[in-house]
């Protein structure tokens, strides 16, 4: 058999071996979705609040070709300020390893890295969906059929509601992907705590969560569990101020001809400008919020009754 290319820290392994809780962590947010050097910042207070909630950080990324679990701290710099950091799905993770790149990993690449090494637990910000106009356009995002195969948890904050929700929601069902609102049944549109769609479940506990995953694997079932994790309403964009926004952000892009994968990163700027800089505050918020739950969650999902180390 083949060794596996995958890179993983002595530290998150020792993790795993012992049973303790991980929680994996995505490059992409400082790779490509915040300015510097916020984006550092942000990585580096994100796996500080994982450990001070007893809980080992592993954040996933590309290496000059080679796939890692648990970047170092001179790692993580380096993707966060290099040039040339491409971003990387699923797709892209042989191409990466081929051409030796360095990448930050998206949910989908993050997800299967997680999932290869033995991690349960993922925190991201905002999950991928289906684009508005897919009717006709097919656009929808790899995280979702992926994750449909990966018996994960992911916290997110939703998907960030330039997406098409309703349709996002309809493929999440055909997917046989679970979602639950983490102390609601308003699922949450990543700027705003209510995206005005509502779902079927919601646990108030990670404790909770951890019986859910547990009934999960116990049937074999071998889909994520999503846990939508809405930013506090004190936290959130003003929804007057938020719709505003997007609708003029969704004219302009069609004024102007935008389409495909220069989409969304066009939306997200005009959302950043137009708020005077608040979109991306509300982004850090949640990601904060969202790597604090998934930390509980992995903690507790670490000294369940039916978990594989117990």
């Amino acid at each position: 058999m083949p060794t596996t290319p995958l890179s993983v820290s002595e530290e998150v392994r020792d993790a795993i071996d012992r049973g303790a809780p991980v929680l994996a962590l995505e490059s992409t947010i400082f790779t490509h979705g915040l300015p510097r050097p916020r984006n550092i910042e942000v990585a580096r207070d994100a796996e500080q609040l994982v450990r001070s909630l007893g809980v080992v950080p592993a954040t996933i990324g590309v290496i000059e070709g080679r796939p890692t679990v648990g970047l170092s701290p001179d790692e993580i710099e380096r993707l966060a300020t290099a040039e040339g950091v491409v971003k990387a799905s699923l797709r892209d993770l042989p191409l990466a390893m081929a051409k030796g790149l360095s990448a930050g990993t998206t949910v989908a690449a993050t997800a299967f890295l997680a999932d290869r090494t033995g991690i349960r637990v993922f925190s991201t910000g905002g999950l991928g969906g289906v684009h508005r106009g897919a009717q006709q356009t097919f656009d929808e995002s790899a995280d979702l059929p992926t994750l449909a195969a990966l018996p994960l948890v992911l916290v997110s904050a939703g998907v960030k509601s330039i997406l098409d929700i309703p349709l996002t929601l309809e493929r999440l069902e055909t997917l046989s992907l679970a979602v639950v609102g983490y102390r609601t049944t308003d699922y949450p549109g990543f700027y705003i705590s209510d995206s005005g769609y509502d779902l079927d479940f919601s646990v108030d506990s990670p404790e909770e969560i951890a019986r859910v995953v547990d009934a999960r694997d116990g049937l074999g079932i071998r889909s994520a569990l999503l846990v939508a994790n809405p930013v506090g309403a004190e936290r959130e964009l003003p929804r007057e101020l938020h719709d505003d926004v997007l609708a003029r952000a969704l004219d302009e892009a069609h004024r102007l001809g935008v389409t495909g994968h220069d989409t969304t990163p066009f939306l997200l700027d005009f959302l950043q400008r137009e708020t005077g800089g608040r979109s991306l505050d509300v982004n850090v918020d949640v990601y904060r919020g969202n790597v604090a739950l998934g930390a509980r969650i992995a903690a507790a999902l670490a000294t369940s009754p039916l978990s594989p180390a117990v």
